[in-house]
């Protein structure tokens, strides 16, 4: 496991994260599209207790996910960088959004979820699911 250090834009709101893997899980979901405005995001699942928030805080919202139960969204206050997210199905793991790392262009993509929503012009470049990978 490896120690990462991540801050959002604006700068109010750092901390470190101990990666499970140097990979990114690349999520191709309209949530995550709509709230990075782009075509996926950048993730890892690790134990909640692998994430410290070194400066400021974070804010947090909820929504409905696919299993109709609660998710809730961990932000700057500040920017509204979205830091990470915990899906209560997920029990104590969290998804850390591992492209706001300072070891972001390091890491390489280790797999795709969500690939069924994946944007037409985007290629695939890692082992693929259409929603989910089977626990």
């Amino acid at each position: 496991m490896s120690l990462d250090h991540g801050k959002c834009h604006c700068g109010q709101t750092e901390w470190d994260v101990k990666l499970n893997d140097r990979a990114h899980i690349l999520c191709h979901c309209d949530t995550c599209k709509t709230l990075g405005g782009g075509s996926y995001s950048l993730n890892q699942i690790v134990p909640k207790e692998n994430l410290k928030i070194t400066k400021g805080g974070v804010k947090a919202y909820s929504y409905k996910g696919d299993s109709g139960k609660s998710v809730n969204c961990y932000y700057c206050p500040n920017c509204t960088s979205h830091v990470y997210h915990h899906q209560e199905v997920m029990g104590n793991d969290i998804v850390v959004r591992t492209g706001l790392l300072s070891s972001a262009k390091e890491l390489k993509p280790g797999a795709e979820i969500y690939g069924k929503a994946r944007s037409p012009w985007v290629k695939e470049v890692a082992q693929t699911f259409d929603t989910m990978p089977p626990s």
